[in-house]
């Protein structure tokens, strides 16, 4: 059985229940307000139809029936009406004679200034002799019968028998089946406006759960199932929606890792044939006697030993970014000054800078420490990556190297900027710097020689230590790389 069908059952069941309660209610109510027991057909049958008198009045106006019809003239004698009037008192009931439009003869307890109003008019085919009437808040059932006193000159008259009844009662008689009506017909739109609403909130996003599903299972994640609502309902869909999502980021990174793993060993196949290329024409040389002196046999022998030397760096940098990667290189931190560990660095490179005609510059050092929690042998790995690429690409003179140093106490962190007026980079392929293996196809070409892995290592082990780093550039203008450190405060 579907949740759809289950729904409409419940909210029908309901609206049965519902309807035969609230009858069951009304038929009790009635009961206790007109002490009739009998059955509702019943009920309705009499009181409905005829509103009938008991058998004493019904007597008495056919008594008063009679005479209009043969004695009209001993209607006016005020006598034999409060006669009448006393045998009608002893069953509760009243006497009204109308002559006109003035009563000849009204029960006592029935003079009230409206009630000539409130008769019915005259009808003199009497063919509805029987009904009720309300008198301000009294409400009265009656017989009544209009005959004509002198027929000759038409003078009107009409007689009633009347009996004051229950307003509540009557109310009951005349709006129970109306009541009933608009309960069940209440009822009934409200549990198709719940059905609907339901279905709507439930159903739908269920059912459209269930295609999602379908499409996840046949491999399309790319549909979108935003949520109707902020309930349950609507939670579920959106964790479903989160989990589809994650899904899909999930294939494409493992689709992307993929193609990763196939781009790398290309460019590791690509980066290794140049040195074993010259190390085996260096070799063949050897062993075909080119090399015949002593002085070019050390030139071989020297070749062979360098190109050996970067495929050995080379794997060690693979070695050291896969470790990273799988997070299995441990970090060890300890407390350092930013600035005293920066100016340790670029002391270790001076000698680079000499040979290769490279003026260092600072600019914005801070003169007082700046504390941070670091690994200073990762640090200075990054730092001498750093600085390795902006000398192997810088080729006009003159040849600068510019370091920055700036202290963000909003944000407990320090920047450090380390810029270069070299060749610049492509904005196109500014966001691909820090991935493995990439160089940029104009200036950092294969040709330029490296492994492709110094940024990625830099990235990696900067994102060890909590900061970030980026790359600004311009062609024919400089690179900058910086990057952030969280301050010593900050990590604790």
């Amino acid at each position: 059985m579907s949740i759809r069908f289950r729904l409409l059952f419940s909210f029908t069941s309901v609206v049965i229940v519902s309807v035969t309660l609230f009858m069951l209610a009304a038929y009790l109510l009635s009961v206790a307000a007109t002490g009739d027991y009998r059955s509702v057909r019943s009920f309705y049958t009499i009181h409905y139809s005829l509103n009938p008198l008991s058998e004493e009045e019904e007597s008495i106006f056919l008594d008063l029936k009679y005479l209009a019809k043969h004695d009209p003239a001993k209607l006016t004698d005020l006598t034999l009406l409060q006669n009448y009037d006393t045998q009608l008192k002893m069953v509760k009931a009243g006497l009204l004679v109308r002559k006109e439009a003035r009563p000849v003869y009204t029960t006592p307890n029935l003079l009230e200034d409206n009630l000539a109003e409130a008769l019915p008019d005259y009808e003199m085919g009497n063919y509805s002799i029987r009904n009720t009437m309300n008198v301000g808040s009294r409400f009265f059932s009656y017989a009544k019968f209009d005959f004509y006193f002198d027929a000759a000159k038409k003078e009107k008259g009409s007689i009633f028998v009347l009996r004051e009844r229950s307003p509540f009662a009557e109310l009951v008689r005349k709006m129970l089946p109306v009541l009933v009506g608009m309960f069940a017909f209440i009822v009934l739109l409200t549990g198709l406006i719940l059905y609907r609403y339901v279905t709507r909130k439930i159903v739908i996003p269920l059912e459209g759960l269930r295609k999602s599903a379908e499409r996840i299972k046949e491999g399309d994640l790319t549909n979108d199932l935003p949520p109707a609502s902020k309930d349950e309902i609507g939670q579920l869909v959106m964790s479903f929606d989160e989990m589809r999502h994650r899904l899909q980021e999930s294939i494409q990174l493992q689709l992307l890792y993929e193609e990763n793993r196939k781009q790398m060993l290309s460019n590791i196949s690509h980066d290794l044939r140049t040195p074993i290329t010259t190390i085996k024409g260096y070799a063949e040389g050897i062993r075909d006697g080119v090399a015949q002196t002593p002085e070019k046999l050390k030139q071989y022998a020297s070749a062979i030993h360098t190109r050996a030397g970067d495929m050995e760096r080379m794997v060690e940098e693979l070695f050291y970014y896969s470790k990273l990667d799988l997070k299995k290189e441990p970090f060890a931190f300890e407390e350092a000054d930013a600035v005293s560990l920066l100016r340790e660095i670029m002391l270790e490179h001076e000698i680079d800078f000499e040979r290769e005609e490279v003026q260092l510059e600072w600019r914005n050092l801070p003169s007082r420490p700046i504390p941070i929690l670091a690994d200073r042998e990762k640090l200075k790995r990054v730092v001498r990556n750093l600085l390795a690429n902006s000398i192997k690409f810088m080729s006009r003179d003159p040849k600068i190297i510019t370091v920055d140093i700036r202290l963000d106490e909003a944000e407990e962190a320090v920047t450090i900027t380390i810029a270069d007026n070299g060749p610049g980079i492509n904005q196109e392929a500014l966001p691909y710097v820090f991935d493995r293996f990439y160089r940029a196809d104009d200036s950092r070409s294969p040709a330029a020689g490296g492994s492709g892995l110094g940024l990625a290592v830099a990235k990696q082990i900067i994102d060890g230590h909590g900061g970030e780093i980026a790359a600004d550039s311009e062609l024919f203008k400089g690179t900058e790389i910086y990057f952030t450190l969280p301050l010593l405060t900050k990590r604790r």
